[in-house]
């Protein structure tokens, strides 16, 4: 990931060492929770800068928005526009791996279950890992690739639609179709829809697929009809799949002791399609983004960051982590992009 335009003119605002001052008073505050002040910076950061130099700078870091004081005798204070530059700052380095990631990788990439199953397990594992809330998003369904198709008859005009798609994800629903058709209709109009509709969203096959399966079919065009119908009902009966995990682990964090902070967080966890829709809004074709407390336009994730991830299923399935914005971004990031990685493998054996 490569600085943002924006980013780059706030680095070119502040001199190297105000720089260093705000990637300081950040680590500190994250590490300890407690402000920082221009001796505590000068002793375990900057040690050929004398408090007072740094004091002098911590003022114009002030007046410039990076940094902010609780009250006038206590140290500085991060705000959103310090984390933004500390986030970009370690998105440039080559970050350590935590001991228990292995394992971890190696859980997901054996486990061979569906992927709304999967995607539960991750969630878990992201919460666990940071302390934060894991959350993944599976994209609605007509983007997601179709595996194939198949038609079951039941008898009279009641037949099962089965649709299975790229992943392992299985929807079936019991349909109605013109007239009683045999297995043997219904095996060549699922073979027909198959051919045309494997490898490939639904929203890019639909409005090409009814001339393919009528060919030769236009005994039953009512039925092959109907039958698209019926798959394009049920690839848009849902919107998007939200995933939640780990939201228990935040109550340990001093950032959510405030009761109002806590609840606020829980009423957009509650609100699946507003959630769904941030997800959307934040996340990013490639890599990972970071939207950190004022960023958000949501009033209840002020006190929030947000990490969003496109899984290795590519942007179907978004990974991603809500926390505070005192969060641990260095390991939040490698947990991120590591479960994400092993989600993808888990799917290509």
């Amino acid at each position: 990931m490569i600085l943002s335009a924006n980013t780059r003119k706030e680095v070119h605002a502040v001199t190297e060492r105000q720089l260093e001052i705000v990637l300081a008073v950040v680590y500190e505050f994250i590490r300890t929770g407690e402000p920082a002040g221009s001796r505590t910076i000068s002793k375990k950061y900057m040690r050929g800068n004398s408090p007072a130099t740094i004091r002098n700078e911590m003022a114009d870091l002030e007046e410039m928005r990076y940094l902010y004081q609780a009250h006038t005798s206590s140290g500085r204070l991060p705000t959103s526009k310090a984390y933004r530059l500390y986030v970009d700052s370690i998105m440039q380095r080559r970050r350590s791996v935590p001991l228990e990631a292995e394992a971890w990788m190696h859980e997901i990439r054996n486990r061979r279950e569906g992927i709304e199953s999967l995607l539960t397990q991750v969630t878990q594992l992201l919460g666990k890992a940071t302390n934060c809330i894991g959350v993944a998003a599976l994209s609605a369904l007509e983007e997601v690739t179709i595996q194939r198709v198949s038609f079951m008859r039941l008898g009279g005009d009641m037949v099962l639609l089965i649709v299975v798609l790229e992943g392992g994800l299985v929807h079936h629903t019991n349909i109605r179709l013109p007239g009683d058709l045999s297995q043997d209709v219904l095996d060549e109009l699922a073979r027909r829809i198959s051919t045309v509709a494997s490898g490939h969203p639904w929203s890019e096959v639909r409005r090409t697929l009814s001339a393919y399966i009528f060919e030769g079919l236009e005994r039953i065009r009512d039925v092959c009809r109907s039958a698209v119908a019926e798959i394009d009902s049920q690839l848009n009966r849902k919107n998007t799949r939200l995933f939640v995990g780990g939201a228990q682990h935040i109550l340990s964090l001093p950032d959510f002791q405030d009761v109002n902070k806590f609840q606020a967080v829980l009423s957009i966890l509650e609100q699946e399609q507003p959630l769904a829709d941030m997800v959307d809004r934040y996340s990013i074709a490639d890599g990972v983004s970071v939207t950190i407390g004022d960023e958000i336009s949501e009033q209840e994730m002020k006190d929030c960051s947000l990490l969003l991830m496109p899984s290795g299923l590519g942007r179907k399935a978004i990974l991603g982590l809500i926390g505070p914005i005192r969060m641990d971004y260095e390991r939040s990031i490698t947990m991120l992009e590591l479960l994400a990685e092993g989600l993808g493998d888990s799917f290509d054996r």
